[in-house]
């Protein structure tokens, strides 16, 4: 290969490493799933579909920016907490809780989110990988009071099947409840 190709090959991973590394489509060291934002009207829809009020504790597993559990806090008076092994993406959620004068409501934490205790939550949101809610599946069960609801942004968890789902623009809010034991 030529000089000149080499470097225009050099240049053309640089260019996606930088693409695939940033804020769209970061991806944390150590991270399962890259950081994707929920469109808002999909927030929206995930609260509405969780039927989140003033009542509940909504922990939201991978948080990225923080945007799921702010709003929640905001419109509702929600409480809760976000997760995600990125830390500046968990500074920015503090900031921004601060900034949307949410943060007596809401916390955010640097953790890996299958070793981070859930069962406050009433609510749990998720925008994860399909192996990912399937590797934390048997622990909403272990761990989640019975009526806990779990929302899913495009990924399903398998063959437990829905008790509801919203299409909003081309995606998909999934919506399960964990049953009586």
């Amino acid at each position: 290969m030529s000089r000149g190709a080499t470097s225009r090959v050099f240049i053309i991973a640089i260019s996606f490493a930088v693409l695939a590394f940033g804020h769209a489509g970061r991806t944390a060291l150590g991270a399962d799933v890259p950081f994707v934002a929920t469109p808002p009207n999909v927030v929206d829809a995930m609260l509405a579909l969780g039927k989140v009020g003033p009542d509940d504790f909504l922990i939201d597993l991978g948080s990225g920016d923080g945007r799921i559990v702010i709003a929640a806090a905001k419109r509702f008076g929600t409480r809760g907490f976000g997760v995600d092994i990125d830390g500046a993406l968990v500074s920015a959620a503090q900031r921004e809780a601060q900034s949307q004068r949410v943060s007596d409501k809401v916390a955010f934490y640097a953790r890996n989110l299958f070793v981070t205790d859930i069962s406050r939550a009433t609510v749990i949101t998720m925008y994860l990988f399909p192996q990912v809610n399937m590797r934390l599946r048997p622990r909403f069960y272990a761990e989640l009071r019975p009526g806990t609801r779990i929302v899913s942004h495009d990924f399903d968890m398998g063959d437990w099947v829905p008790e509801q789902t919203v299409s909003v623009d081309g995606k998909t809010v999934y919506l399960w409840t964990i049953p009586k034991r």
